[in-house]
């Protein structure tokens, strides 16, 4: 297939690469720009554990001047994605949830369970989920720390405004729903919304497909499970 790949740098080039490798054509078009929050600032601690819900925060704490005081704590990660984002930061006690932030939060207290100590939570300034909000009604306290920022990027290159104005895109993978609102408004921006709405819209989960659904998008497919395997593994079998 001819595909859109839109999740930010540096996973659109690896998500492309892999898709690739598996016989299909792939343009990118990163729709959010990540911008890591220099010297963010939490506590002195003691924490229970940090938690990551995306490889995006994993990356941008491994830089910062007060890692070494985490590197042995337990880490929580919302998949595999992240957790090999979290390893390759420094992080030596990391475990996945392979799931979404539902998920995540039901590991966090299976695997906390005992400890009145926080955790500490590296997110990004936009979040999907409301993760520590279950945890707090599960009894576990969070101290959230915003260790990057996604920068919405409003508009297509030429290039691939002509691919999708000249249905040269068979179709569109989306990780989050930012992005494919972001998606959304950059077909606007570019006067192709009835184009970009033709195309398949390969989704990570409900909540990554719903803008594209309210778009009155024509094709919109949602992954088994919300990880990168299903929705390969969707895009395959299309």
């Amino acid at each position: 297939m001819r595909l859109l790949v839109t999740r930010p740098e540096p996973e659109g080039a690896r998500t492309a690469a892999l898709l690739r490798s598996r016989g299909h054509e792939v343009r990118l078009a990163p729709l959010l720009r990540i911008e890591p929050v220099a010297d963010a600032v939490f506590g002195v601690g003691p924490w229970a554990g940090v938690v990551f819900t995306s490889a995006n925060a994993a990356r941008a704490v491994a830089s910062h001047r007060r890692f070494g005081a985490l590197a042995a704590l337990p880490a929580f990660a919302v998949g595999a994605r992240t957790r090999e984002a979290a390893v390759a930061a420094g992080l030596t006690n990391v475990v996945s949830a392979e799931g979404d932030v539902g998920d995540l939060a039901a590991l966090i207290v299976a695997g906390s369970e005992g400890t009145v100590l926080p955790l500490l939570y590296f997110a990004g300034g936009d979040r999907a989920g409301d993760l520590a909000g279950i945890l707090g009604k599960a009894g576990r306290a969070v101290e959230t720390v915003i260790a990057y920022r996604a920068v919405i990027v409003s508009d297509f290159d030429a290039d691939v405004r002509a691919a999708i104005s000249g249905g040269a895109i068979d179709g569109v993978l989306h990780y989050s729903a930012r992005t494919a609102s972001a998606f959304i408004s950059a077909a606007k921006a570019a006067g192709i919304v009835d184009s970009a709405m033709k195309v398949r819209h390969f989704c990570l989960s409900a909540q990554v497909a719903a803008p594209l659904i309210a778009a009155a998008a024509a094709a919109v497919e949602i992954a088994a499970a919300p990880n990168e395997a299903a929705l390969l593994a969707l895009v395959d079998r299309a």
